[in-house]
């Protein structure tokens, strides 16, 4: 069974605080609190789990996108 912690490494560390900053701008465009101060232990395990997809899904949906067009308009396609 994979541990969470190896899941959730960032590859290049210096992205996290522009990736906080997405998870935060799509959690606000779906209604979402994503703060860390909000309190996760009142909520069920369906309730959590909810938005955790729906901010992972929509933040990986977006990267794609941004990567695709960078490989677009760079037209290097060997990075």
């Amino acid at each position: 069974m994979t541990n969470n912690r190896s899941r959730k490494k960032i590859v290049v560390p210096e992205a996290r605080q522009a990736l906080n900053e997405m998870k935060n701008e799509i959690a606000n465009e779906l209604g979402i609190i994503a703060n860390q101060s909000t309190d996760k232990y009142n909520l069920t395990s369906r309730e959590n789990g909810h938005i955790g997809g729906s901010l992972g899904g929509n933040m990986t949906k977006r990267l794609i996108e941004q990567a695709q067009r960078q490989l677009i308009d760079t037209g290097d396609f060997n990075k």
